[in-house]
């Protein structure tokens, strides 16, 4: 297996950075595997009593991106198109996909890991992981830039494993890792590298 075959694998040796990055990458990649090239009813299966679904949680983790690589990293407001949504409480982003097309789910996916790549990148090369962010506790301290990273990944471990659960119930598919070669059937998302 060459990187080439499976471009998100993390560094073997590497910079604390290049350590996060890839990791994060390796499991926005896994839950994109996960999700990649389902039709609407199979971004719409729930298991058992839970009430989330595949599309679901390309809409979340797409508003996750834009938010915390966006307003918390450097306090700019959340733009588009969550600026302009009809949002009806925190889950709206569970609750609304169901009335996305699967076009519209990949495309808000793999456009807010895009804005968030270029994000991160810039702040990595402007001061790297110690620097601090714009959010704040409410005694005013602030996060640093390692602390939105971590977050990211543990945003996404606790997803992709959700993501696991309900792609085994749509059609089977079972895994840790894209198989190596694998590339996106739907959307337009990029791989890392």
């Amino acid at each position: 297996m060459t990187d080439s075959d499976s471009p998100w694998e993390p560094p073997l040796a590497g910079t604390e950075a290049g350590h996060l990055v890839g990791a994060l990458d390796r499991l926005r990649t896994t839950f994109r595997w996960k999700t990649d090239d389902l039709d609407a009813t199979g971004l719409q299966t729930r298991v058992g009593a839970s009430a989330m679904t595949l599309g679901g949680l390309l809409k979340h983790l797409a508003v996750v991106e834009d938010h915390t690589l966006g307003t918390k990293l450097s306090g700019t407001p959340i733009g588009a198109p969550w600026d302009t949504a009809a949002w009806d409480g925190p889950d709206w982003p569970f609750t609304s996909a169901a009335a996305d097309p699967p076009e519209r789910l990949y495309a808000l996916y793999d456009d807010a890991v895009a804005r968030s790549r270029a994000r991160l990148d810039a702040a990595l090369a402007a001061g790297g992981l110690d620097q601090l962010v714009h959010v704040r506790t409410g005694d005013g301290r602030q996060a640093s830039l390692r602390r939105l990273v971590c977050d990211m990944i543990e945003e996404y471990g606790r997803h992709t494993g959700h993501a696991d659960l309900l792609r085994e119930a749509v059609d089977g598919l079972v895994g840790e890792d894209p198989p190596a070669g694998w590339r996106p059937a739907t959307g337009h998302y990029r791989l890392p590298g």
